[in-house]
């Protein structure tokens, strides 16, 4: 036996199994056509650009691949020079320097206090 809740009555109702599923007159559906794309649209129309289509930016992932893929023995977190060596260095002194914070603070918190 199959249950649905009465709007009328305020009470479960005996239903059958179609009614049961969707309730509240919800019916499942699929839609008739799907979203719009965001991301992928270019910046011209098509029918102002002609035969080609021109995006937002030039694809730099074959120049990105050889960088990154040559093997000259700089590890891949340095390979861009001297803005990696700089965030390199510094997320290391932040790294160091939070561990020892941790530990003179867990120090200071051990001690008994003094009255």
């Amino acid at each position: 036996m199959y249950y649905r809740f009465s709007g009328f009555t305020q009470k479960l109702t005996g239903s059958g199994p179609a009614a049961a599923y969707s309730p509240q007159g919800l019916k499942p559906g699929v839609p008739v056509e799907g979203p719009t794309m965001i991301f992928a649209s270019p910046t011209k129309v098509v029918a102002e650009a002609g035969a080609t289509v021109e995006y937002m930016g030039a694809n730099k992932v074959p120049d990105l691949q050889r960088l990154f893929q040559a093997s000259d023995g700089v590890p891949i977190h340095l390979k861009r020079g001297y803005p990696d060596r700089l965030l390199y260095r510094t997320t290391m002194a932040l790294t160091v320097g939070g561990a020892l914070y941790c530990l003179v603070a867990l120090y200071i918190a051990s001690q008994p206090r003094k009255q």
